[in-house]
């Protein structure tokens, strides 16, 4: 079996990874790839947007299967292109992406079919959020509507922070605001939950612990992730239960009404407080660096998984879990998430012996004649699987001072609500 991998980051490095390990696969094809997965596949140069070029050479390399990794093609309707062209592929489709690619789409839904989440308004302009602002207790949560990267969210603890956010949004920071949405802040702690579909069946596929801040302590401004750990120290059987029936089921029930099913990788971002979950925010693909901590834990053949999706088949498969945890720290280029540096050489990376259960995923990355540089925000992920987080975040630590690569900083401090 022939496996297209689309996507450039940490994500669809891991992806390729446990793809790779599968006797099922004859050959991966990355469009366009990093440094890291031109060593186990071929990098296609493609531009993520020509969904045309990346259809016709998906039809020459005669590849059976495409796995979309991150969100703006899935936003953009990658799917539904590429499936009309008559080609196999694993993510959802425009409409089901909407509970990503829009803020505003999502919290409607949960609106519409009572899925806990935080109460909240959607504000057309500048003036009509500042009225509301002005009225609200503090603190409060301002968010951009469409893509963000993990970034168009603002935690505002006074009217002055709110009011900066407001106009960061409207304008333009990420991209064109015809809406905003103002919600009330939740106080708990936030969850990564996350389920696998075939469009008519759907299996958990683990939880983790995101760490987005860019500061020890979760502190400093949002990134797209500094680290994770997997699963959840939240989770529970009780847990997930309220969780598959209060946030999962309905939402799935919601875009069924609108002739549409979910076929992909659906992350929950949740808040649970007293063991309670309310939905923050859908994402619709595995989320980064989560995946890198989930599938280093997945026993069952990721192949066979990817493949029994595709054909509708998932009922049939059963998912075996491993009982080792997992940690992922992220190697970020210094000044990150603000301006950075790119093309700085990353050496010695291939010097570093790394021991059974021990990963490292190259995020923004690039190879040139053989030389290795950086080429974004995060960098690396060093990953690390086994029955002690403290052992495994020490070890992480250590491979990123073997490392000793000077433009980049990391968070000692990943799990630190978990490890004492």
């Amino acid at each position: 079996m022939k496996i297209g991998i689309i996507g450039s980051g940490g994500r669809e490095h891991a992806i390729c990874t446990f793809l790779k390990s599968s006797s099922k696969v004859d050959k991966i094809f990355c469009f366009p790839g990093n440094a890291g997965t031109s060593f186990i596949a071929e990098n296609i140069d493609v531009n993520l947007d020509n969904f045309e070029e990346i259809k016709e050479k998906i039809k020459n390399l005669k590849i059976d299967i495409v796995v979309v990794g991150p969100e703006k093609p899935l936003v953009d309707g990658i799917v539904d292109f590429l499936e009309k062209n008559e080609i196999k592929v694993f993510g959802p489709n425009k409409i089901s992406s909407q509970l990503e690619g829009s803020k505003i789409f999502t919290k409607k839904l949960c609106e519409k079919y009572k899925i806990p989440t935080a109460n909240f308004g959607i504000f057309e302009n500048e003036e009509k959020s500042l009225n509301f602002l002005e009225k609200c207790k503090f603190p409060i949560v301002v968010k951009a509507d469409g893509l963000a990267s993990g970034k168009g969210v603002y935690i505002c603890d006074s009217f002055e922070q709110s009011k900066l956010a407001v106009n960061e949004i409207f304008n333009g920071k990420f991209g064109d605001a015809k809406e905003i949405l103002i919600e009330e802040f939740l106080k708990g702690e936030e969850m990564s939950f996350f389920i696998i579909s075939d469009g008519r069946n759907y299996k958990k596929f683990g939880s983790a612990q995101d760490h987005k801040r860019v500061l020890e302590g979760d502190k400093g401004k949002n990134t797209g992730g500094m680290g994770a750990y997997s699963p959840s120290r939240l989770e529970n059987k009780e847990l997930d239960k309220k969780i598959l029936e209060r946030i999962i089921d309905p939402t799935l029930k919601g875009l069924k009404d609108l002739n549409t099913n979910f076929k992909g990788f659906l992350y929950a971002g949740l808040m649970i407080v007293d063991n309670e979950p309310y939905l923050i925010e859908y994402n619709v693909r595995m989320g980064d660096p989560e995946c890198q901590t989930i599938l280093p834990r997945v026993k069952t053949d990721f192949a066979d998984i990817i493949n029994a999706c595709v054909n509708e088949n998932l009922s049939s498969l059963n998912l075996e879990w491993s009982n080792k945890k997992s940690i992922c720290i992220v190697l970020c280029s210094k000044g990150y998430p603000d301006k950075f540096e790119n093309n700085i050489e990353i050496k010695s990376i291939d010097q570093i012996k790394l021991p059974e259960d021990c990963y490292i995923f190259h995020a923004g990355t690039k190879i040139d004649n053989s030389i290795i540089y950086s080429n974004g925000g995060r960098v690396l992920n060093f990953v690390i699987k086994s029955t002690n987080l403290k052992e495994s975040r020490d070890q992480a630590i250590n491979l990123i001072k073997i490392l000793n690569w000077e433009n980049g900083f990391f968070r000692k401090d990943i799990g630190y609500k978990i490890i004492k």
